[in-house]
């Protein structure tokens, strides 16, 4: 196996887009993917990218990828989130997982963040185990928060509604 971690580039995207889909499978949420190609190539690769992303190429194909990006504690400071370390399923258990998580490690240590963060489904045994092995701590008493487009729509809505 030739395993190469390298940054993605814009070419890459369809590959990435695949492993996003295959993984909302996964995570029983197939129709929730609603970015493109384009979206993931103008967000990336923009004048002020909204993401980094490395890939795992086997054999000259992307097998895996580790999306991050920076934000900002205020508690501790700079802080490097994974968004998404995606192995295809084929590709699981060959080590793809550890070297993508190995290279977002290093990267956040080049950077000074003072941590790295992403969330995990409560029910993904594997990834939590996976992580936990690696020295991750897994917070199982904070729950995740979203406030969706329509949640954001409803919410300006309303305050407009407040206004008049």
């Amino acid at each position: 196996m030739d395993l190469k971690i390298r940054w993605a580039v814009r070419e890459d995207m369809p590959q990435v887009l695949d492993l996003i889909t295959e993984l909302a499978v996964f995570e029983k949420e197939p129709d929730a993917v609603e970015i493109t190609v384009s979206d993931l190539q103008n967000d990336g690769f923009g004048e002020n990218p909204a993401f980094e992303c490395f890939v795992a190429e086997v054999d000259g194909k992307v097998e895996g990828i580790a999306l991050v990006y920076s934000r900002y504690s205020t508690w501790k400071g700079k802080i490097l989130h994974l968004e998404d370390l995606i192995v295809s399923e084929k590709m699981r258990g060959s080590g793809l997982g550890t070297a993508l998580l190995d290279e977002v490690v290093q990267y956040g240590d080049q950077l000074g963040v003072k941590r790295i963060c992403w969330d995990v489904l409560d029910w993904n045994e594997p990834a939590i185990e996976f992580y936990e092995k690696k020295g991750a701590d897994v917070k199982r008493d904070w729950d995740v928060v979203h406030l969706t487009e329509t949640g954001i729509k409803n919410y300006i809505a309303k305050l407009e509604d407040a206004r008049i």
